[in-house]
């Protein structure tokens, strides 16, 4: 007997689901099943990805929905009342039912959303065409109303639901889900009862029984997995009595066998699951091309329009005498006769109208990827690079043979991406433009934390088992079948105890599958007509914000070619982007100097000494330490070399920067192994580094069609080795055929490039971030106290960033100061050449009023004067202690007087201001106007001036961070001989580490066992870790552990969520850099440095050790000891060498392979 499952989640019923898309269809294709359906509950996230690859399978896709119907209607929210709901499982039959499925959740997300995304039976009658419903689950209306002895409302209820779809469309669900035959319990027996009920109103109504299972996993064995995963979408632990527990209930994918014989007494209930998969014929229309509609004026079609406006616009660019020079004609017919045959126009006048709009908003963009070869995209304003000044091919963007439509990737200021949606939304219709959903999964550690705090399990442990799984490389995810092969550690444990098995086993079923969804980073959708004619939407999570309940793979052809063809933009806020905004609007200001920042001058000298100095930091792509070796050792002279070091570095060939350093500094070096090479390589001195240039090649050389070349592209980047050889002997073969190569000379061409095949990098893609880092690194070196302000404020969020910031600074002779109620704007302020000032949003506990009363009175009166004058002229209600105090405290009013004294007298000054503001209400001033102030000051009650570490205290409170001096300057000689906290990598996780700083937070608590334990915060110069203190390290060194206390603290470095933990075994009071001197002065004339060798030791290992020593002269005297075999010292040799003692020194001698140990004893 046939049989079709109809009511089936999968794992996008959000932590509730366990089954996956393709393991669930495996299943059904080894069931022998032709059709299934997907419910998920209230949504359709997963409705393309099942429609697609059911297909793929050859089984008929039913499309549905679990829906929740509420008590009431969508309007009635009343607590204890409406957050109840009842359930109901509707199918689409067909094109009609799919698309009222879409209005129905996406209406219950947007408007019913209360607990759940919920609809009612008013707009089920609204929605009801081409749809079937089931009367649903134990939670359906009906099946309640029976089980609670009401037959009146059952067949009211069954009257509503009929009336809405029909005798034909309305079937009554039965479900036996126990886990066995035998099995009795209470709802098992009141289930029955109700199963009898629901058949006995079906003959009476004459309807269809139906019988479903409720899927929510695909083998029996996998209900311990997703009772785990449903404790971990409620917060609760097995072991808990009081949750959801569905594990007395078998909710797999049953064969249809089993079926059958669980409801043999009611066969026509396995016969109506046929007969509903017959009803259900749908075909949701795959790879479209769904273009914004854009409206062009003088009733011109979008293709005239592009002609037009392309033409106008390149001569700008090109025109010599107002007329375009032939070659540029040629390329841009050659373009647009591509853009328009494929159906693009409107496509780029988009993007050229949305480019545009931003620009002329102030909002700085850039266009990445290939999209920059299109010299069309470059006259209509979509990107900022000129195709034939980098030498960019058109095709490596689109050709007529490319089957997906272009993709052009925005980058815009991230802090202005919400004003360049905001327009999108505006000109194209808020019912047409949307976010894009995206899902968080579980990942192996994850999956292993969330199973082990979900069975119970001791955090302690989850995290050791979750540690031993190797992270992923960049790119690829780490997974727990990849984790036990490789990780000895994890196979061992996994072997030998039975409850880390059990996590492994569990975590296994969860990883991959969807946990939470948020919204896509960059991705915006734009339609024709209403979003919901192809799709259905929802709220972000936690926000208002308009989002797609299909994600970019069911949307964007690009992601996937089974997609619905949606045109999907990516906008991607750059922080660098708005750094430069900033700087731009602050040299305005300053010199009233407009900055056309996509037409600097090139080169400029200023510019690449400031690169090549290695001065990176905040230069956009070139601030990590390996870059900016590199380019101190390579002297860029131009933008190529930027743009060839971002496409080397990031993550490409990076074996041949030697060679292209070295070839850059002696062009005698320079080589090609045919002069047809030198026209595509002479940028890069012979040397192999873009994509594009290995395209190139394939197309001039070995005589490839553009066609061709983009497989060949494809195979390349694949890497697939079958493939590889196909090319090889293809490519070699053009070689000799289109370019009269030998065969040897073919072959050795290919030897050449395919090492490189698997590197090569994006050469438009390079040329796009190549400009942001000319533009960001020429703002730097021409308007560098301009361009840092812009950096923190861009960065003003993060305290890290700020201080390296601030370091820069320094280094760059610039001092940043506090904030000051007569310098400062709300941002940070450039004063001078030399100065930064915070800016006053920077200072917490200062609210927005009282800032623009601030500003407002120095625009109409000028500076403050003094105390006084301030307090007279700031005239807002909520100036009161809080902002008095933030102020006082930041040092913005360090003009007017010392921070402790005026502090002292907050009283007095919160009268003095009350006061003030009482005569001015009653109107007891002038009829001439204001009463006469005097310009003498407050008088203020002397006492104590702030202490250093007073001031440094309040600055880190009320600014994030020590800003006139540090607490650890006293200290950098010390800290310097141990790890900074910034230095800690993924590479240290479970090793002993050892680092120092100033403990800057601290909470007490108690341990399960009510034994006190501390959680601190240690911060260097560099960032801060959480430090773990449990009970026994508190016992023993719990007299250092206090707030602003400099220690240094080893213990074992962990993770969690992402962040370093560190679990201390030993805390240690920090000398200052004064005693410490002493101390290391002590050490060095008492001390002795011992060097044990063998008797035979290489020249090299000799050498390296006299160079090491001569690198640290002090006052300490070393010997070599001379060892036996058994290490035993037979001799020693004085070396008549003074050392200073370092532990740098100790451990690059350490590091030395013969020399077998290095002591220092005291020499007394």
């Amino acid at each position: 007997m046939k049989f079709t499952h109809l009511h089936v989640h999968s794992h996008l019923s959000l932590l509730d689901g366990l089954s996956q898309i393709d393991p669930l269809l495996n299943r059904a294709k080894e069931l022998g099943f032709e059709a299934l359906a997907l419910t998920d509950h209230g949504v359709m996230y997963g409705a393309i990805e099942f429609y697609t690859k059911a297909l793929e399978r050859d089984i008929k896709p039913i499309i549905g929905m679990e829906a929740y119907i509420a008590i009431r209607t969508i309007n009635d929210k009343q607590p204890k009342i409406d957050d109840d709901y009842f359930h109901l499982t509707l199918l689409a039959k067909n094109l009609a039912g799919y698309k009222n499925l879409i209005q129905l959740t996406t209406i219950a997300h947007l408007n019913g959303f209360y607990y759940k995304p919920k609809i009612d039976k008013e707009l089920l009658k609204k929605h009801s065409e081409g749809l079937i419903a089931l009367s649903g689950c134990p939670r359906g209306e009906i099946y309640r109303a029976i089980k609670n002895k009401n037959l009146i409302e059952a067949q009211k209820v069954l009257s509503e639901y009929v009336d809405i779809f029909g005798k034909e469309n309305f079937f009554l669900e039965i479900q036996r889900n126990q886990r066995s035959e035998n099995q009795t319990s209470d709802f098992d027996i009141e289930n029955e009862k109700v199963i009898k009920g629901l058949s006995a109103l079906a003959k009476t109504e004459g309807l269809g029984l139906v019988a479903t299972a409720d899927c929510h996993y695909i083998n029996p064995g996998d209900f311990e997995a997703q009772d785990v995963l449903v404790c971990i979408g409620t917060g609760k632990t097995v072991s808990d009595t009081d949750r959801l527990d569905m594990t007395t209930s078998d909710l797999s994918l049953r064969s249809a066998e089993e079926m059958a014989q669980r409801f043999s007494d009611y066969p026509e209930a396995i016969e109506n699951t046929s007969r509903i998969a017959e009803m259900c014929s749908l075909e949701i229309p795959i790879n479209q091309r769904y273009f914004p509609v854009y409206k062009t004026p003088n009733k011109e079609t979008p293709e005239e329009y592009l002609r037009t406006i392309t033409f106008e616009r390149a001569k700008k660019f090109y025109a010599k005498n107002d007329k375009l020079p032939e070659s540029i004609i040629e390329r841009l017919d050659y373009e647009l006769n591509i853009i328009i045959n494929k159906g693009f126009a409107t496509y780029f006048l988009v993007l050229a109208d949305i480019v545009n709009t931003a620009k002329s908003m102030g909002i700085i963009t850039n266009t990445r990827g290939s999209a920059a070869g299109s010299m069309v995209g470059y006259a209509i304003g979509i990107t900022n690079i000129d195709p034939i000044y980098f030498q960019l091919p058109f095709e490596r963007f689109l050709t007529m043979h490319r089957p997906t439509p272009p993709d052009i990737d925005l980058d815009i200021a991230d802090n202005r991406r919400d004003d360049i949606i905001s327009y999108i939304t505006d000109k194209y219709g808020k019912d047409k433009v949307a976010q894009i959903i995206t899902f968080g999964t579980m990942k192996a550690r994850a999956a292993v934390r969330d199973v082990g705090r979900a069975l119970g399990v001791a955090y302690s442990k989850c995290d050791k088992i979750a540690k031993m799984i190797p992270l992923g490389k960049q790119g690829f995810d780490m997974t727990i079948e990849k984790a036990l092969n490789i990780s000895t550690d994890l196979a061992e444990v996994y072997k030998i105890d039975p409850e880390t098995k059990k996590i492994i086993d569990i975590a296994t079923k969860l990883e991959g599958g969807a946990r939470h969804a948020s919204v896509h980073a960059a991705g915006v959708v734009i339609t024709p007509t209403e979003l919901t004619d192809y799709m259905p939407l929802q709220k972000e999570p936690d926000g208002d914000r308009l989002i797609t309940q299909y994600d970019m793979y069911s949307l964007d052809v690009n992601a996937n070619v089974k997609a619905i063809g949606a045109v999907k933009i990516d906008l991607l806020g750059i922080r660098n982007l708005s750094i430069l905004e900033e700087a731009i609007k602050i040299v305005e200001a300053r010199h009233n100097t407009k900055i056309d920042i996509y037409n600097l001058p090139h080169p400029d000298k200023k510019t690449f000494e400031l690169l090549s100095s290695g001065h990176t930091f905040g230069v956009f792509q070139m601030g990590s330490s390996g870059m900016t070796r590199y380019l101190k050792e390579l002297q860029p002279k131009d933008i190529f070399d930027i743009m060839a070091m971002i496409a080397l570095y990031r993550p490409g060939p990076m074996q041949f920067i030697p060679l292209f350093i070295e070839r850059a500094h002696n062009p005698k070096l320079v080589t090609y192994l045919d002069p047809t090479f030198e026209q595509i390589l002479k940028r890069t001195y012979g040397v192999l580094v873009y994509q594009d240039d290995l395209l190139q090649i394939a197309h001039d050389i070995a005589g490839y069609t553009w066609e061709e070349v983009d497989k060949f592209r494809k195979a390349v980047g694949k890497k697939i080795p079958a493939e590889m050889a196909k090319q090889r002997e293809k490519f070699v073969k053009g070689c000799v055929v289109h370019s009269k190569f030998s065969q040897s000379k073919a072959e050795e061409i290919w030897s050449w490039i395919e090492p490189f095949a698997a590197y090569g990098f994006n050469k438009s893609h390079s040329a796009s971030y190549s400009t942001v880092s000319y533009q960001t690194a020429y703002m730097k070196a021409n308007y560098t106290v301009e361009f840092m302000a812009a950096v923190m404020t861009a960065e003003s969020g993060d305290v890290v960033k700020i201080y390296e910031a601030v370091e820069e600074c320094k280094k760059m002779g610039i001092n940043v100061l506090p904030p000051d109620v007569n310098e400062s704007l709300n941002n940070f302020t450039v004063i001078d050449q030399n100065n930064i000032r915070f800016g006053l949003n920077a200072i917490k506990n200062l609210g927005y009023d009282v800032i623009t009363q601030i500003k407002e009175q120095r625009k109409i009166g000028g500076k403050f004067k003094n105390l006084k004058d301030f307090l007279l002229r700031i005239e807002t209600k909520n100036f009161n202690k809080k902002s008095w105090e933030a102020l006082v405290k930041s040092g913005a009013l360090d003009a007017f007087g010392e921070r402790n004294q005026m502090l002292f007298n907050t009283e007095n000054i919160l009268e003095f201001v009350r006061d003030h503001a009482k005569i001015k209400q009653s109107g007891q001033e002038s009829l001439f106007g204001a009463t006469p102030v005097d310009d003498s000051d407050i008088r203020l009650t002397e006492t104590t001036a702030a202490t250093d570490d007073e001031k440094l205290l309040w600055e880190k409170e009320l600014l994030g961070l020590y800003v006139s001096s540090h607490p650890l300057n006293n200290y950098k000689n010390v800290l310097s001989q141990i790890m900074k906290v910034g230095a800690l990598t993924d590479e240290m996780i479970d090793a002993n580490v050892s680092v120092g700083g100033i403990i800057s937070k601290l909470k007490k608590s108690l341990t399960k066992k009510q034994e006190p334990m501390v959680f601190l915060n240690l911060e260097d110069q560099s960032g801060s870790i959480e430090a773990l203190i449990f009970p026994k390290t508190l016992q023993r060194f719990g007299n250092l552990i206090e707030l602003e206390q400099i220690v240094q603290i080893t213990g074992r470095l962990s993770e969690k969520d992402g962040e370093f933990k560190l679990i201390a075994e030993e805390v240690r009071e920090l000398p200052n850099d004064d005693l410490y001197q002493m101390n290391v002065q002590d050490i060095e004339n008492n001390s002795v440095i011992e060097i044990y060798l063998p008797e035979k030791v290489s020249r090299q290992t000799m050498d390296s050790m006299k160079a090491i020593l001569t690198r640290f002269p002090g006052n300490t005297t070393v010997n070599l000891l001379i060892t036996d075999e058994l290490g035993t010292p037979q001799k020693t040799i004085n070396t008549k060498l003074k050392v200073s003692f370092s532990e740098q020194m100790l451990k690059e001698l350490r590091a030395l392979k013969e020399i077998t140990r290095v002591l220092v004893k005291n020499g007394r």
